[in-house]
């Protein structure tokens, strides 16, 4: 969780997971709607598919025992170097290095490390340094000491150099570029991506397709979407829907990492709920308060339980 979501954030997303699934094979034995039905709301669901995917793999092929090396580790599903090495050093004692957000700040300030640390020849540059400084002895230890550091004291913005037991060595504040390290990666205008999605009621029941499982949120229960109103309406005739109920909400706006996403929500009344969905599309009809555990991004559960709760009134 903590890869792309911060600890704040993650903590009562973590407490209700282990509490679902408090073994690796819990994790491995649960539908894949379940999981991700705990991690909506997180974003950058492909981390809980691979985590679904590692259990079920370190259950079969390992008999519930994670490798005990750092090459075993990535070969997992979502395991990276810095995450393999968090896991050897952290739980297994191991003195592998590691090379999270923190830790690129903390070795890019005290060795006053210049260019964005995604690039190839800086990351290089911070492995090679990871790697020398992390100790042979207590390295569990070591790696956690820089990433507290990098999260409590060596943070992004107002940095609390003062207080730094490694102030006395940082060249960044030496050479007074604290605020200028890491260097930021250059800003590109993302690109505006606009959709039309077709929110069909049936009393308090919404219409819901399944994205595919690999892609954008792949594997979540999506309203139908459309890159134009007019596919929007010519699929919707097709499947039954009241062109003389259709209502429209004002256009909202959802952005990921790479891309705005723009969505206008048409309201109208159901879809046949008889109707035949040829395969492999999958649908269901999916209640606000129901005990049926999908997963759902952000923006639809948001507008299913503002629609829900309108209607009540």
């Amino acid at each position: 969780m903590l890869q792309q979501t911060q600890v704040a954030t993650a903590i009562p997303y973590f407490e209700r997971f282990i509490e679902s699934f408090p073994s690796i094979c819990d994790l491995a034995q649960a539908p894949l709607d379940d999981v991700l039905h705990h991690w909506s709301g997180l974003g950058y669901y492909a981390r809980a598919r691979n985590l679904h995917k590692t259990a079920g793999i370190v259950v079969t092929e390992y008999g519930g025992d994670f490798p005990n090396n750092i090459v075993g580790l990535m070969e997992l599903p979502g395991i990276g170097r810095s995450t393999a090495g968090a896991i050897a050093s952290l739980s297994m004692g191991l003195p592998e290095p590691i090379l999270d957000g923190n830790v690129k700040r903390v070795l890019s300030r005290f060795f006053a490390i210049e260019g964005w640390t995604g690039s190839a020849a800086v990351m290089k540059a911070l492995w090679a340094l990871s790697e020398t400084l992390t100790p042979t002895t207590r390295a569990n230890h070591y790696n956690q000491a820089m990433m507290d550091l990098g999260a409590t004291l060596c943070t992004r913005s107002k940095p609390s150099c003062c207080r730094c037991p490694l102030s006395a060595g940082c060249l960044a504040l030496k050479e007074n570029k604290v605020a200028e390290l890491p260097t930021p990666k250059k800003r590109a205008s993302l690109p505006v991506k606009k959709r039309y999605w077709l929110v069909s009621k049936n009393q308090d029941k919404f219409f819901l397709t399944q994205n595919p499982q690999v892609g954008l949120w792949g594997g979540l229960w999506v309203f139908p979407a459309f890159e134009t109103y007019d596919e929007l309406l010519a699929w919707g005739l097709k499947k039954g829907i009241d062109e003389n109920s259709i209502s429209e909400l004002d256009e909202q706006r959802h952005t990921f990492s790479h891309f705005h996403l723009d969505y206008t929500a048409i309201i109208c009344s159901a879809i046949e709920k008889q109707i035949k969905i040829s395969e492999p599309e999958r649908t269901c009809w999916y209640q606000f308060d129901s005990h049926v555990k999908i997963g759902l991004p952000k923006p639809v559960s948001g507008l299913i339980q503002a629609l829900s709760k309108r209607d009540e009134k």
